[in-house]
């Protein structure tokens, strides 16, 4: 059952927070009086017990230098609970929030709706960070997958693929899921996402963001999916001023933080994208059901197996797939000299959730290509592929 836990001076913003989570949310909010800030963590968790909370929120009129004192300590000796702070978005208090290890910043004017999904976030984030610890305490953690998604030929629908990849592995692991959009220049993930990022890769590039993680988390924008974007410059030209040197970083920095970083690269096999691929443990290879597509795949793996630069993992997507094109299934693998994995048919239902911006596996809905699409993102889940090794490349059907 879900616990929040609110220390704030006033009434207002704590009946804000109580009718959020009484709106459907599981459990209590139990609320604390500004003195607390004074107090030890420890001695602030015997209030709490026996069960201790998901969700430290820290309300507004607080002084924000008691509270981020607190919530370094919090983040150092119970790091699965979430940290809120509400308070003015000043960018200098963010930065020394995220420091402190406040995972969000909310606005004092947020409504009721606004106030419940950031608790929801909030509570995905702590299920997902005990999952991990309970990994580490086993043995098991080691750095996120890096999965990539490639095709040379252009209007393939690899930026639709991309985007719902996350979506749906951020069922899987909610908050432990970024995206990258590589296609520095043209980049659609924020579009596919419906997002208007403030920031952008050239910001998590830059500055302190390379040597302080918290920094550069600072610079992801959050989804109402419950996963991180990380989108492309605005202005093209921007993308000359990014070095294959900052990618190869950053995509290591993001792997050391999240359980999966997928990488929306753009057409062609430009020095940025090669970078990447020299990061990913998987790529997901996009292919339309056409002739110049395909051959062009063929041409971009065989100069890509001569530089040595095939992950070891590849999962082959057939994507616009039908059956009255004139080609086979058969006819690809020969020609790519491979087997397809996976083929998303040609789906209006696709079609429309793409130009809305809402992926088709935010919504469930009842399509074919959703089903092959959760066929796809099930390819990374680690216990489906520690006993399905044998199953990772058979023929698929259209």
């Amino acid at each position: 059952m879900s616990r929040f836990v609110l220390i704030t001076p006033g009434s207002e913003f704590e009946q804000k927070v109580r009718r959020a989570v009484a709106g459907g949310m599981h459990g209590e909010v139990k609320s604390l009086p500004a003195s607390v800030l004074t107090s030890e963590a420890h001695e602030i968790l015997q209030q709490l017990s026996p069960e201790r909370p998901e969700v430290l929120i820290f309300g507004p009129g607080l002084p924000v230098e008691d509270a981020l004192r607190l919530a370094t300590v919090f983040d150092v000796q119970f790091p699965e609970v979430s940290l809120i702070l509400v308070h003015d978005s000043q960018p200098d208090v963010v930065l020394q929030a995220m420091r402190a290890g406040v995972r969000d910043v909310l606005s004092p004017l947020a409504d009721v709706a606004s106030i419940r999904t950031q608790l929801e976030h909030a509570c995905q984030a702590f299920a997902s960070r005990r999952r991990s610890d309970f990994g580490q305490h086993q043995g098991q953690q080691e750095n996120g997958l890096v999965i990539g998604v490639l095709s040379p030929k252009g209007g393939v629908g690899k930026t639709t693929i991309a985007t719902n990849v996350a979506v749906g592995l951020g069922k899987l692991a909610p908050m432990s899921v970024v995206i990258v959009d590589l296609d520095l220049q043209f980049g659609d993930v924020a579009t596919g996402l419906y997002l208007n990022p403030e920031y952008s890769v050239l910001d998590a590039v830059s500055g302190s963001a390379t040597q302080d993680s918290m920094v550069l988390k600072a610079f992801l924008t959050v989804h109402p999916s419950g996963i991180y974007a990380l989108c492309a410059p605005r202005n093209p030209a921007d993308a000359d001023r990014i070095s294959t040197e900052q990618i190869t970083q950053l995509l290591q920095q993001l792997a050391a933080e999240f359980r999966y970083v997928v990488v929306d690269t753009g057409p062609g096999l430009s020095e940025h994208s090669l970078a990447a691929l020299e990061q990913c443990t998987d790529a997901i290879w996009v292919t339309g059901m056409d002739v110049p597509s395909v051959r062009g795949l063929r041409t971009g793996l065989d100069l890509l197996g001569r530089l040595n630069l095939l992950p070891e993992s590849r999962h082959v997507v057939l994507n616009f797939a039908d059956s009255k094109t004139g080609l086979s299934v058969q006819d690809v693998e020969a020609t790519l000299g491979a087997p397809v994995d996976i083929s998303i048919p040609r789906s209006r239902a696709l079609s429309l959730a793409t130009n809305r911006g809402v992926p088709l596996l935010q919504e469930n809905v009842r399509d074919p290509a959703t089903k092959n699409l959760r066929s796809l993102v099930q390819r990374f889940d680690h216990q489906w592929r520690a006993k399905s090794q044998r199953k990772m490349h058979r023929r698929v059907v259209i």
